[in-house]
């Protein structure tokens, strides 16, 4: 039986992974895990000897698959990212594209709570270069204040606008979203 340990770029993974939406999903499916989520914090730390002993610690804990959740950030494409990871065989590499905060924008019933904007739409949220500023811009355009920084939003998001991967996965342009809960299904298959 696969048991997945999860390990996010930074607090917004981490926030996501371990908000009782998330984790009610994984155990819907029957999806035995790890509950706390390992923050490497930041992209940078996401090289072959920065992950092995965030690997070893989940592996300590039961974990026979792990779950990398990153950004493409910067990189030209999801390959390049993998490739500076140097994932192993219980590696299972995820990539938001361009960034996580895209997930948010692809989750419109969340979105249109936060911005207090029963019309928001996006029609590619993943093409956004900066989403986090995206955000911040539409919400001081909507209701005349901003969100100071991406944990602020992460919590906002989850605890108060109930946002759900599974909805950002169900944009027709969020692919990276779709992905890892595809990915995360046939996980449970395994």
């Amino acid at each position: 039986m696969v048991r997945l340990g999860f390990i996010g770029e930074g607090d917004t993974e981490k926030i996501i992974l371990e908000s009782a939406t998330f984790q009610n999903h994984l155990r819907s499916l029957g999806v035995d895990f790890i509950e706390a989520v390992i923050d490497a914090t930041g992209n940078k730390n996401f090289l072959p000897h920065n992950i092995e002993p965030h690997t070893l610690t989940l592996q300590d804990k039961g974990a026979t698959k792990i779950v990398i959740l990153t950004d493409l950030d910067e990189d030209k494409c999801i390959t390049l990212t993998k490739d500076r990871i140097k994932p192993l065989d219980c590696h299972v590499t995820i990539v938001s594209i361009k960034e996580i905060e895209s997930w948010f924008l692809a989750d419109e019933k969340a979105m249109r709570t936060f911005l207090k904007d029963s019309d928001y739409t996006i029609e590619y949220p993943e093409a956004i270069v900066n989403p986090f500023e995206k955000i911040r811009a539409l919400r001081i355009a909507k209701i005349g204040r901003g969100i100071g920084t991406k944990v602020m939003l992460a919590n906002q998001m989850i605890n108060h606008h109930n946002f759900s991967i599974l909805r950002a996965a169900e944009h027709p342009n969020c692919s990276s979203a779709r992905y890892f809960i595809q990915k995360i299904k046939k996980l449970t298959k395994d």
